[in-house]
């Protein structure tokens, strides 16, 4: 954001607050109507003056020297693993989860949190919006291919969720969007977990999950198209999911997450995606939520 000195604007345009909020012109045309953003008509055109906007972003629950850690907590996604060294960004991670990243986010604890929560219609939508959040945005990473992960050559007739009954399945930590998802899709294959032997040992990432099933230890794990690669498995598509960053809006403007964004626009992040494979990336970067 420019800096409020003689060699600066004073005012940014709807466009500039748009691309700095990373949202459509309209939703700021609509904030303004509404008397949520701060504004000036100078001349008959709509006008928002830096140091307004700058304690706007801030909002009242983040004072200075408020600041939450540079720690990006949630679920694991390995392009993004990947994406936080090769940026140099500076966070640190904590995956153990959609519903721990939520939490953690909450409290303060983290920055931003990798989410995948299945929903009724769709994706993390609900669950950030009745999570009581304030001063808050959802940004969408990325649509990832998800399904059964097998053993190639060895799957054994494995080649729906209704084949999962008796079998040796990689069990993932309460709350994680990949076993809130598993329950589900055993639900309309007429299964429960009852019904599976599932793994004593927790995978916590969608790694472990692959390399349970690479090493024998399961016989099919719930995972993304990516692992599946990595580990040589076998890969049953079941859904296409979205993996989005829930994100403090203070915290979006500093230089670890603006590292890292700025990163995911270069052709060498576009090519490792390509190379994972199991990823959709056109809408990387789109706001899918943002708090009132």
């Amino acid at each position: 954001m420019p800096d409020s000195d003689n060699t600066k604007p004073l005012f940014l345009t709807t466009k500039e607050v748009a691309d700095l909020l990373r949202v459509k012109e309209r939703k700021v045309y609509d904030l303004a109507a509404a008397n949520e953003i701060p504004h000036r008509r100078i001349t008959g055109k709509l006008l928002f003056p830096v140091e307004a906007i700058r304690t706007w972003v801030d909002g009242p629950d983040n004072p200075p020297g408020n600041e939450r850690p540079n720690v990006l907590a949630g679920s694991h996604d390995p392009l993004l693993d990947w994406a936080i060294r090769a940026s140099g960004c500076g966070l640190a991670t904590l995956c153990n989860g959609s519903h721990d990243g939520l939490t953690r986010f909450q409290s303060g604890a983290a920055t931003a949190s990798g989410l995948h929560l299945p929903e009724q219609a769709g994706w993390n939508i609900s669950a950030v919006s009745n999570a009581g959040l304030v001063n808050s945005v959802l940004i969408h990473w990325a649509v990832r291919k998800r399904g059964l992960l097998v053993a190639s050559g060895t799957n054994d007739g494995i080649r729906s969720m209704a084949d999962l009954k008796g079998r040796r399945v990689a069990m993932r930590q309460p709350g994680a969007g990949a076993a809130l998802l598993l329950t589900r899709l055993l639900t309309e294959a007429g299964l429960s977990e009852g019904d599976l032997d599932l793994s004593r040992d927790q995978a916590h990432t969608e790694s472990d999950a692959a390399a349970a099933v690479a090493a024998g230890d399961v016989d099919a794990s719930l995972g993304i198209e990516a692992m599946a690669r990595q580990f040589k498995l076998a890969f049953i598509p079941l859904v296409d999911e979205s993996f989005d960053l829930l994100i403090d809006r203070k915290s979006y403007f500093t230089e670890p997450l603006q590292k890292l964004f700025a990163f995911s626009r270069t052709t060498g992040f576009r090519d490792k995606a390509d190379s994972l494979g199991g990823y959709d990336m056109k809408d990387l970067g789109t706001v899918r939520w943002l708090s009132d």
